[in-house]
């Protein structure tokens, strides 16, 4: 696994930060309130993805595409929406970074997107295990009964959690 290094970090102007939370409200909708913050920071890294700080702690990832909370952050600010919800038997295969498979998941939120970026928790908590990409929109991924239905992202362990700032 490659390690993330932190090249800079410095804080994002307010005009910035605006823009930075209405992309992620995009995503999740009124949550995205939980994000922000009097000062956000924004971390030059050798990762694909633009990580952002949020009281010092990296909570929040972006691409071209989307903005989404880190695992961290959903861990430390739990939200209703883009879930998909893995029974038990699906727990050790996704915290060790595996994809998800369509008979490991029990249900799904009504707005999660193809291409889009989704949480991955568990049914008996509700608490995140992982970060995901959905390859299905929520009615195509309730009516499928074989194969993989989300690629994974980011997960307990990898680079993105390990980084050290």
């Amino acid at each position: 696994m490659k390690k993330i290094v932190v090249k800079k970090r410095h804080s994002i102007r307010k005009s910035q930060a605006q823009d930075l939370l209405a992309r992620l409200s995009e995503q999740i909708g009124p949550s995205a309130k939980l994000f922000s913050a009097d000062m956000i920071e924004v971390l030059e890294t050798t990762a694909n993805v633009s990580l952002y700080m949020v009281n010092k702690k990296p909570v929040l990832m972006a691409t071209d595409a989307w903005v989404f909370p880190t695992l961290k952050g959903a861990v430390q600010y739990p939200f209703p929406e883009r879930r998909v919800v893995v029974d038990a038997g699906a727990i050790p295969y996704v915290v060790n970074g595996a994809d998800i498979m369509r008979p490991g998941i029990v249900s799904c939120t009504d707005d999660v997107k193809e291409g889009m970026p989704v949480q991955i928790v568990d049914e008996r908590h509700g608490k995140a295990l992982a970060i995901g990409i959905a390859l299905f929109d929520a009615p195509g991924l309730r009516a499928a009964t074989t194969g993989k239905m989300v690629k994974k992202f980011h997960h307990v362990g990898d680079e993105i959690w390990n980084m050290e700032i």
